[in-house]
C-alpha cells in the first residue's frame, strides 16, 4: 500500500545530507514552508545550496536558516529587501555565495529540470553581466543566452490539501513555485493542512500529482487573531 504520510516534519527530513541542493517554495512569505525550514534547522544539515525566489524575510523561515550558518550558496532572483539583514550580513562578510537569476529565468530553469530539458535560450540577461561566461546566440536578429536547468536533491513545499499518495492542491498564491520545484527534485517533501481520503480530490483540480511527491506531513494552520498569530488545527 502506497502511503507517503510522515508523522512529523522532523522525521521527513531526518536523512537530508550536508551539501544538498534544497529548493524551498514561497514567494515572499506566501507559501513558504516554515515548518519544514524549522525542522531543517533542527536537523542541522550544513553547506547547503538553497534555491528560492528571495533570500529570506526578518528573522524567521529562510532567514533563520541563513542565520544558523547552514547555507553555503543561495540561488534566487530577489536577494535584498528591507528586512533581509541576515543575507546582507553574510554576503558582506563573504560567508555566503549568491547566484542572481532573473525571476522568469529562475522559474524556467526549475521547470526545465522537471521536464528533462537540457537547456534553453532566452533573451533575458543578454548583453548584461548575468550573461558572462554563458553561451550566446543571435537568432532572427535577436540575442539570446543559454541557461541551464536547476536540479535539486530535495524540494520543500507548502500545499493545502493532500492524500496518502501525495496528490496536492494549493491555496491561491501559496502555489507559486511549488509545482515546478516538486518536479525538479529527487525527493519532494510537502506539508498540508488537511489529509483527505483517496478519490476525494477532483483529478482535474490536482495541481501536483503524487508522482512528484515522496513525503507528506500534516501541519496545523496559522490563523490571525487580535494579538497576532496562533496555531489552530
Amino acid at each position: 500500500m502506497i502511503d507517503k504520510r510522515y508523522a512529523s516534519t522532523r522525521a521527513a527530513l531526518a536523512d537530508l545530507r550536508d551539501g544538498s541542493t534544497v529548493m524551498i517554495g514561497g514567494f515572499g512569505t506566501a507559501g513558504l514552508p516554515n515548518e519544514l525550514i524549522d525542522a531543517l534547522i533542527e536537523q542541522g544539515a550544513r553547506d547547503l545550496t538553497i534555491v528560492n525566489n528571495n533570500a529570506g524575510n526578518g528573522d524567521t523561515g529562510l532567514a533563520a536558516l541563513l542565520a544558523a550558518g547552514q547555507v553555503r550558496k543561495i540561488i534566487c532572483s530577489f536577494p535584498r529587501q528591507a528586512d533581509s539583514w541576515h543575507f546582507d550580513r553574510l554576503y558582506r562578510e563573504g560567508r555566503i555565495e549568491l547566484e542572481l537569476v532573473p525571476q522568469g529565468n529562475l522559474a524556467e530553469r526549475i521547470r526545465a529540470a522537471g521536464a528533462g530539458i537540457a537547456g534553453f535560450f532566452t533573451a533575458t540577461g543578454y548583453g548584461t553581466l548575468l550573461a558572462e561566461g554563458k553561451e550566446t546566440r543571435v537568432i532572427d536578429g535577436r540575442g539570446y543566452v543559454l541557461e541551464q536547468p536547476i536540479h535539486a536533491d530535495v524540494a520543500l513545499i507548502k500545499a493545502e490539501r493532500g492524500d496518502r499518495w501525495g496528490n496536492l492542491t494549493y491555496r491561491m498564491t501559496a502555489r507559486n513555485f511549488g509545482p515546478i520545484m516538486a518536479a525538479a527534485a529527487r525527493t519532494t517533501i510537502a506539508t498540508v493542512h488537511e489529509f483527505v481520503e483517496l478519490g476525494t480530490l477532483d483529478p482535474e483540480s490536482i495541481v501536483t500529482p503524487g508522482l512528484y511527491v515522496q513525503r507528506v506531513v500534516q501541519i496545523e494552520r496559522a490563523i490571525t487573531t487580535a494579538g497576532g498569530f496562533k496555531k489552530a488545527a
